[in-house]
């Protein structure tokens, strides 16, 4: 059951859909396997084709990696624009108080990462921090209750660094995630997602909005 209006969800887990997954048949499944779930989750969307555009454009064109990261975040908010597009329900959030303000409405959030992605702290603007990282700091600093990665592959055995290492996810993710807690589904597994996340947590302390993190003063 969705809640009230104004009332105050518990921590949500952050759900980082595969850049691959844009491409999918399987994305429609996964949002209404979201969207059923609200107010329980957060999309984060990859880059995908909108990345890949945007890696081929700077190795033609030889810009910095600031213009290429800066022009990723702008990728990953049209994955968001065609989420909301396809599914009903799914809110575009640039803020992590417009995030919170989706939930307790019972709408489902995603991330519009231009914002926050430019300036956060502890965000690197390289490609070693991608849409992986990025979910990871999302999480962290919302206080979700965790992570779960859709992949197109199964999860490569060992530490967050020899993941990286097999090239299923970007380098920095190890040190974004940290104590987090990370949950791996691949892209047909849309129909374990409830059992995944459960019940909702407890807002843990960490969820009230860092004003200088949310860009309000």
């Amino acid at each position: 059951m969705k809640p009230a209006p104004d009332s105050t969800p518990g921590a949500p887990w952050v759900i980082k859909l595969g850049g691959s997954l844009g491409e999918a048949d399987e994305l429609a499944p996964w949002l209404r396997s979201c969207v059923a779930l609200a107010p329980r989750v957060v999309l984060v969307g990859g880059g995908g084709a909108y990345a890949d555009a945007v890696r081929r454009a700077q190795a033609r064109w030889r810009f910095d990696d600031v213009a290429a990261h800066e022009m990723a975040l702008v990728g990953m908010e049209m994955y968001a624009r065609q989420c909301c597009a396809m599914q009903p329900g799914i809110e575009p959030c640039a803020t992590m108080r417009d995030m919170q303000r989706a939930l307790r409405r019972g709408c489902t959030p995603v991330w519009l990462p231009l914002r926050l992605g430019q300036r956060g702290a502890g965000i690197e603007p390289c490609w070693d921090m991608s849409s992986d990282s990025l979910a990871a700091w999302l999480a962290r600093h919302l206080g979700a209750a965790g992570l779960v990665l859709v992949k197109s592959v199964s999860r490569p055995p060992g530490d967050w660094d020899e993941v990286a290492a097999a090239g299923a996810v970007d380098r920095a993710f190890g040190r974004q995630a940290g104590e987090l807690p990370v949950r791996w589904l691949q892209r047909a597994e849309h129909g374990l997602l409830a059992q995944l996340v459960g019940a909702p947590t407890p807002a843990s302390p960490a969820s009230r909005v860092q004003p200088e993190l949310d860009g309000h003063a």
